[in-house]
């Protein structure tokens, strides 16, 4: 019999509580989804409380903790969540975690889903298979730090330092949807890089209302000829999304320095905007006063997900130099290096494994 400690897992959103349940760094159980929808804050949390006994059932055991994603703002190291656009009936703060401690007598941890996502990516998913990568091209190079994004109904963030998931003394380390949009920049980043603005610009390009305009699946689909269509309208679309998530992605990366990791929703459309995110984020800047251009990061960003690029980004580079009045040499790769890739694990299953992974480590303190 398998005694390692057994973790329930929830992925929260406005729609739907996905829960789960992990051992030995797999799912146990197969996912299942509750509607989060209900007229009264009692009765979304006695739906809380279902799905986590369901898991009970499921498992024939009980769990060592209880590890999870909800949505903010909140106080997460004391599992209290706030006023909620996407659930309107979490208002005036929402002690929950006490509540399903007292519930559950176990431990109950409770993060943002952008930090759980670049965690499980930061652990088991982009990163190490970029550090494989390396180390087989004999590279002495590693990463240990990463950026995560999720994009779908709305854009998030996490960020992993040192292997490290950064909450921050605020509970909002990783807000990155709240950067300026650079395209309108009187509204923030999440109006240009989410589902509604990929159909948005659609339809503004198509002149097509947005009630009327296809869903992202099938306007990727119509950019890539697969389907019929405005293919124009499309690829400006996603050529839009891209140029307003590479200025966000160059200056977030500046700051942290490692690898970045795309998930959510609209992620499986990286063959049509990956390219022009790309290009974008590595576009020179042009200086006032001369016109002289110099380099938009202090790094360059390498396309993961192509074949060429990833060999690039994970060759061997640089050379031995001498020490000066000595007979010894050192090692010294100028080349610097960003690389951006989408979710190896699935966004759903990088949330489960980072939230497995948080509460492992709690439970071990």
């Amino acid at each position: 019999m398998n005694n390692n400690p057994i973790i329930f897992i929830l992925d929260a959103g406005g729609t739907g509580f996905k829960f789960s349940a992990v051992q030995d760094w797999r799912e146990i159980i197969e996912p299942f989804t509750i509607p989060s929808a209900a007229p009264t804050l009692e009765e979304v949390l006695q739906k809380l409380i279902t799905g986590f006994h369901e898991c009970e059932t499921r498992c024939g055991a009980k769990a060592a903790a209880i590890s999870f994603c909800f949505p903010g703002p909140a106080d997460y190291p004391n599992g209290i969540i706030g006023d909620l656009e996407n659930l309107p009936t979490f208002h005036g703060g929402v002690p929950l975690k006490a509540m399903l401690e007292n519930e559950f007598q176990v431990p109950v941890y409770i993060n943002n889903d952008g930090d759980l996502f670049a965690y499980g990516e930061t652990l088991n998913g982009l990163l190490p298979e970029v550090n494989k990568l390396l180390e087989q091209q004999r590279n002495p190079k590693r990463y240990k730090n990463l950026l995560g994004v999720t994009i779908g109904t709305g854009f998030g963030g996490g960020i992993v330092i040192n292997k490290v998931l950064l909450n921050g003394d605020n509970s909002a380390g990783g807000e990155i949807n709240r950067h300026r949009n650079p395209l309108y920049p009187t509204t923030s980043a999440e109006d240009s890089i989410s589902i509604r603005a990929v159909r948005r610009v659609y339809g503004r390009e198509a002149g097509i209302e947005f009630d009327k305009t296809p869903h992202p699946y099938d306007i990727y689909k119509i950019a890539m000829g697969q389907l019929p269509g405005d293919k124009e309208a499309a690829l400006k679309s996603w050529n839009e999304m891209a140029t307003a998530l590479a200025d966000v992605l160059a200056n977030a990366i500046s700051l942290i320095d490692g690898i970045i990791v795309i998930g959510g929703g609209l992620s499986g459309a990286w063959p049509v905007f990956m390219p022009m995110l790309i290009k974008k984020m590595n576009e020179p800047f042009t200086g006032l006063k001369d016109g002289h251009s110099f380099s938009r990061m202090e790094t360059e960003a390498y396309n993961l997900m192509d074949a060429q690029d990833m060999i690039r980004f994970t060759e061997k580079s640089g050379k031995m130099i001498k020490v000066p009045f000595s007979n010894q040499e050192v090692w010294y790769d100028p080349t610097k290096c960003v690389g951006v890739g989408v979710t190896k694990l699935g966004t759903s299953s990088a949330v489960a494994i980072g939230a497995y992974a948080f509460a492992m480590e709690q439970l071990k303190k």
